[in-house]
């Protein structure tokens, strides 16, 4: 999978782990600051979003300081996602 398919189907995925019931995936900007942005994601959702990363992508981050760099943005994720996985 590369990064342009991988895009959508994050967004998706964190719009149904968050709950973020008045936000189209489509809707989120991949640039778009995840915290601190329209989106209004707090350090709940934060770890909603680690969790995300290991069920569905066999990703642990354990270090605070790692996961503040990973979930900045979806081109951020998905960068790091398809760095750090072979299924993705």
């Amino acid at each position: 999978m590369d990064i342009e398919s991988l895009k959508p189907i994050l967004k998706g995925q964190i719009v149904q782990y968050l709950n973020l019931l008045d936000v189209n995936p489509q809707d989120i900007k991949d640039d778009e600051p995840l915290f601190g942005g329209d989106l209004g994601l707090d350090s709940i959702d934060s770890l909603e979003l680690v969790v995300l990363l290991e069920r569905e992508y066999g990703i642990k981050i354990t270090n605070p300081a790692e996961g503040r760099k990973i979930l900045v943005d979806v081109n951020r994720m998905a960068e790091y996602i398809l760095a750090n996985t072979k299924t993705a």
